[in-house]
């Protein structure tokens, strides 16, 4: 009996220690930590492996953003064997064979102004790259800067940290197929419009976007065909662009916020109050905790 009592008490707490949690278990994931952006980005015209890009965007948001490194017009925006980086577009792409409509792209970089996309693209790194579905973060080898960017349903935050130069620039490219840009230095912003698109849309299609910066421009010029036009703020030609540049300390952060609309340049305004009085890292959790709520909906 003795030894009975004895085995019973030794498995009892064999038991309440089987049942203790284990100090050393993982925390459990939030649902958007499970989701890869870049999966299914391994793809070309001849294979698909998912035919699919890193969108960064808010469940069911208007705009999509990712970051170009086809040329413009290809449908295979971002390709994971790709190595340079040409812009961050903003995309409504719904597939590769479809293609795109209403976009455009922002670029930083540094040293000689460039307009071009093959000059102005930058050598990247996947080791140096973040893609989630609320938050993207690369650095731009070429030009030493780290893009970051999180979106809301029709705007987007850019955080662009630069090095010590004194040519540091910020490029809008509004695409081909007829464009328009105006640089209001004043209110250190861009509008614009694009009507690049793929078939399927209304005979007056415009995306009309306004972009503000927290930085005021020491340079500025706009870019009609290839030409870029120093101190000339207006350009509305078969392609556009814009130029803004400023000295930099290293390390120093500059903002973009960015918003578009099909409507109008009014309403591209008040879709870009939709960031609020936020900072970059104030939007980065509110949309983590968006795809949270939204993928959380099935457990498995």
């Amino acid at each position: 009996m003795y030894w009975k009592n004895k085995l019973n008490t030794l498995l009892l707490i064999t038991l309440g220690l089987c049942t203790l949690p284990y100090a050393g278990a993982k925390k459990k994931k939030d649902p958007v930590d499970y989701v890869q952006t870049l999966t299914g980005t391994l793809s070309k015209f001849k294979l698909s492996t998912g035919n699919t890009y890193p969108a960064i965007a808010r469940p069911w948001g208007m705009n999509f953003w990712v970051p170009q490194t086809g040329a413009m017009g290809n449908g295979w925006t971002y390709v994971y064997t790709a190595d340079k980086i040409r812009g961050f577009k903003q995309t409504h792409q719904p597939s590769p064979w479809i293609n795109d409509y209403g976009q455009f792209s922002i670029m930083p970089v540094t040293g000689k102004v460039v307009f071009d996309e093959d000059k102005r693209a930058s050598w990247f790194s996947h080791k140096a790259e973040v893609a989630k579905p609320h938050y993207y973060k690369v650095h731009l080898a070429d030009h030493d800067i780290t893009t970051e960017i999180t979106p809301t349903d029709r705007a987007a935050m850019f955080r662009f940290t630069f090095p010590e130069s004194e040519q540091s620039y910020i490029v809008v490219d509004a695409f081909d197929r007829g464009s328009y840009v105006k640089i209001i230095p004043e209110e250190n912003k861009i509008i614009g419009y694009t009507t690049r698109n793929s078939g399927g849309v209304p005979e007056n299609f415009k995306n009309y976007f306004v972009i503000t910066f927290d930085k005021p421009f020491s340079y500025l010029a706009t870019v009609g065909d290839g030409e870029i036009r120093k101190n000339e703020p207006e350009s509305l030609e078969d392609h556009a662009g814009a130029i803004i540049g400023f000295s930099t300390r290293r390390n120093e952060v500059v903002h973009a916020r960015v918003a578009s609309s099909f409507i109008s340049y009014a309403q591209a305004e008040i879709n870009l109050k939709e960031l609020g009085d936020n900072t970059f890292d104030e939007l980065v959790q509110e949309g983590r905790d968006t795809w949270n709520d939204t993928l959380s909906r099935i457990e498995v």
